[in-house]
């Protein structure tokens, strides 16, 4: 792993959640799917442009306004409604390249330009489609960053939670619950894992959980899984280190914990 990389991730991992760095850490995500070389400098300059443009722009038009005025229109900042599937949209510099990308990637741009204004931001616990809720002006707002920063009121959050879940959902207090910072990250690496595993490629699902065992040092799934991967690799002794910690992690549920304890045993029996 680059150096530069290393450092900017550790550092977060390091950081209580609120002092981390959400686009700087997400940018150093997205150059470990880049080729050697390619810099923070070009998209370092425009995020400041995203936060001078809207900074702007909140002079004439409300905060929520502003924003989509410039992420989504003068930018072009929409989802990918074509090929959502596709691993660039989980990575922060093509999603700035391409000007479309996942919901959480767009949702960490529209956390770094509203917090550079001094207004309050957060992603929330809503599943399978990442939206942020905006605290500025004297109002509160939760914005679709996939759908040109829509505005979504509790009719359109209901339907939208019936359309990612099933037709039974219901909306719920836990739906309207921030994230930290440190759970966006997870979650944005989460699409890269998932896609990667299921293509089978379990060597690129690895790096992306040990990356992601950089800013999350504490996330302790992240060893479970990695020891299950490390396996599926055939570095069992690996799996084994993996799994041995995971199980002597605190607090982690008793099922998987046990679940983890029997293919702990497993691996160490494959061994003798």
């Amino acid at each position: 792993m680059d150096p530069t990389i290393q450092s900017i991730l550790d550092r977060a991992g390091a950081q209580p959640d609120d002092a981390i760095d959400l686009a700087e850490a997400a940018l150093a995500l997205a150059a470990l799917d880049r080729p050697r070389g390619v810099g923070f400098d070009w998209y370092r300059r425009h995020l400041d442009q995203l936060v001078g443009d809207v900074a702007r722009e909140s002079e004439r038009l409300p905060p929520s306004e502003s924003l989509t005025a410039v992420l989504a229109r003068r930018w072009g900042y929409a989802g990918d409604v074509d090929s959502y599937d596709d691993l660039q949209n989980a990575n922060l510099m093509r999603v700035i390249d391409r000007r479309k990308g996942l919901p959480v990637t767009l949702g960490i741009l529209y956390l770094h330009v509203a917090r550079a204004q001094g207004w309050t931001m957060v992603g929330l616990n809503f599943p399978s489609h990442f939206l942020v809720r905006l605290d500025a002006g004297g109002a509160r707002t939760i914005l679709d960053p996939f759908h040109a920063g829509m505005n979504r009121g509790p009719g359109e959050l209901r339907d939208l939670l019936k359309a990612v879940l099933d037709a039974g959902a219901e909306l719920t207090p836990e739906h309207y619950e921030p994230v930290s910072d440190r759970d966006i990250l997870l979650r944005l690496q989460n699409n890269l894992k998932v896609r990667h595993i299921r293509a089978g490629d379990f060597g690129k699902a690895l790096s992306v959980i040990e990356a992601m065992r950089r800013f999350a040092p504490l996330h302790a799934p992240l060893l479970r899984e990695a020891g299950i991967l490390y396996a599926r690799l055939g570095n069992m002794r690996a799996a084994i280190d993996a799994l041995d910690r995971y199980v002597s992690a605190p607090g982690e549920p008793e099922v998987q914990r046990h679940e983890a304890a029997i293919l702990l045993q497993s691996f160490r029996t494959s061994l003798n």
